[in-house]
């Protein structure tokens, strides 16, 4: 009996390039980035609410650095749909997650929490759905 097995580091049934096993990775490392400045954010989050704190400045450069990450985020989702001919949500959603973040960052300034604080969660959301699918099998195929 014999079997055909493709590896699990293939991407489109055929041996990934050096380019194309960089760009996975450039997406799951900003995706990982990403998640992990959320994490800080919502650490620094709890420690200024109800009035404010020591970390309003620490949560503002979090904001900051927000923006670069999802900001590559979306340039290698870009990259990598456009390498292999999609999938393109990915990079749509990152995109869509890198324009929020500014969205939150007006609301969290203007103090406005209950559009901020949904606004955190849609990202949270955004972020661990692109995060997911770049190690799930099928983007190595």
């Amino acid at each position: 009996m014999t079997h055909s097995t493709t590896s699990a580091s293939t991407i489109d049934g055929a041996r990934p390039t050096g380019s194309a096993v960089a760009l996975l990775r450039a997406v799951q490392v900003t995706a990982v980035f990403s998640l992990l400045t959320l994490v800080c954010q919502y650490i620094t989050a709890g420690q200024i609410l109800p009035r404010g704190g020591p970390l309003v400045g620490l949560h503002a450069t979090g904001a900051i650095v927000l923006h670069v990450v999802t900001g590559l985020l979306t340039v290698a989702a870009v990259l990598f749909g456009r390498a292999h001919g999609g999938p393109w949500w990915p990079a749509v959603l990152a995109a869509v997650v890198f324009v929020l973040s500014f969205v939150q960052a007006y609301y969290g300034e203007h103090t406005n929490l209950a559009i901020h604080v949904p606004g955190a969660l849609v990202l949270t959301v955004g972020i661990a759905w692109i995060t997911a699918w770049s190690f799930t099998r099928a983007v190595r195929r």
